[in-house]
């Protein structure tokens, strides 16, 4: 990893001002790795450059106190920056056989995210590769990921509505990626999951982590790796054994994401007997049987807020999204269409019934 190129803009940046005038850009990743492609170009938006020390200010020297999680990049603190902007900082702890991994994952975060702009993705501040050491600063998002409010943590369980409007703003951000709008050509995220959809406090769904992100070479609707990367059970079967990746890809992953809605259930849950661990195995026969479907809805979600009708044409698109074949999966803008219309038509539902109610 060129990581003479981080030293020779450490140097260069002690010697500007501190309003970072012309900042370090990195070189775009996929010029560097895939040499014989070449993305159109695209003028990005400015990323404020921090040093390690206004990192350390930012999260009080990293206090277990503003620890807000960990992943496999390293940890998450809440930070406050000089500003008095609230952030999220994610420091990148790895192992040393991992640093190199973890330095192409900072970069391709860095690359893409400076590109995008969209309002159900999460915004990047800025970023630090001060020395050794990286860090990337994101919009604090105040209620945290989606995962977590399906599985316990938070003292009220989301309602179908909120469900529906978290569904369908994540569907948003990856019909973006995957429109080419942003940099010219299609993005696959790589690695939607749960807990990659973060919520802020109107619970408007903004999708995060595009370290794994990979822009698709002009033209192709397909890119063929040896080297199948995300999260295990939102893998795409077909990416899994053949290592073509297609925007389905992510479609796939976005179907389990509203499975996790539907039924409150982990996509891996290993604490489950052998048969019961994997949730797109365990529901599947079962989406399409309006009588069977009932035992998968989560118990603890208000009966009073969702329609039997909403919830059957919901596990009836989440079927589609998860087929093993990509060829059969919706695209991400005729899934944003579905989810309207499951929005409108569980709304119109709960209208007639309060009606019904009130006339009894």
């Amino acid at each position: 990893m060129p990581f003479g190129l981080v030293s020779a803009w450490n140097k260069r940046r002690r010697s500007k001002s501190e309003d970072h005038v012309d900042p370090w850009r990195y070189k775009p990743v996929e010029y560097w790795q895939l040499e014989d492609q070449n993305p159109p170009a695209k003028k990005r938006q400015g990323s404020s450059v921090f040093t390690l020390k206004e990192m350390e200010e930012a999260t009080s020297s990293f206090s277990e106190e503003n620890l807000l999680g960990k992943g496999g990049f390293g940890r998450v603190y809440k930070g406050t920056l000089r500003s008095g902007e609230v952030v999220a900082i994610k420091k990148m702890e790895l192992p040393p056989f991992k640093v190199a991994e973890g330095e192409r994952e900072f970069r391709v975060e860095v690359d893409i995210l400076s590109r995008l702009e969209h309002p159900n993705l999460v915004s990047l501040i800025g970023y630090c590769a001060d020395g050794k050491h990286r860090f990337l600063v994101y919009e604090y998002m105040h209620k945290g990921n989606l995962e977590d409010h399906l599985n316990g943590i938070a003292e009220v369980k989301m309602d179908w509505p909120t469900r529906l409007k978290v569904a369908l703003g994540a569907a948003r951000g990856l019909a973006y990626l995957h429109s080419s709008s942003a940099v010219g050509i299609p993005i696959v995220h790589r690695d939607f999951k749960s807990t990659n959809v973060l919520l802020n406090t109107n619970n408007e769904a903004k999708i995060s982590d595009f370290g794994l992100a990979k822009l698709m070479p002009e033209g192709q609707e397909t890119f063929v790796t040896a080297r199948v990367l995300g999260t295990f059970g939102y893998f795409d079967p077909e990416y899994t054994s053949t290592g073509k990746l297609t925007l389905q890809s992510d479609v796939y992953a976005f179907g389990v994401v509203l499975l996790e809605l539907l039924t409150g259930r982990r996509a891996v849950d290993l604490n489950q007997g052998p048969n019961d661990q994997n949730l797109v195995l365990q529901v599947r026969h079962i989406l399409n049987d309006k009588k069977r479907l009932r035992k998968v809805i989560d118990p603890e979600m208000n009966r009073s807020s969702y329609t039997m009708g909403s919830i059957a044409m919901f596990a009836n698109l989440a079927s589609r999204c998860v087929r093993s074949e990509s060829s059969e999966r919706p695209s991400m803008e005729e899934c944003i269409k579905e989810l309207q219309l499951i929005f409108c038509t569980n709304s119109k539902g709960l209208s007639m019934a309060m009606h019904t109610f009130r006339m009894i």
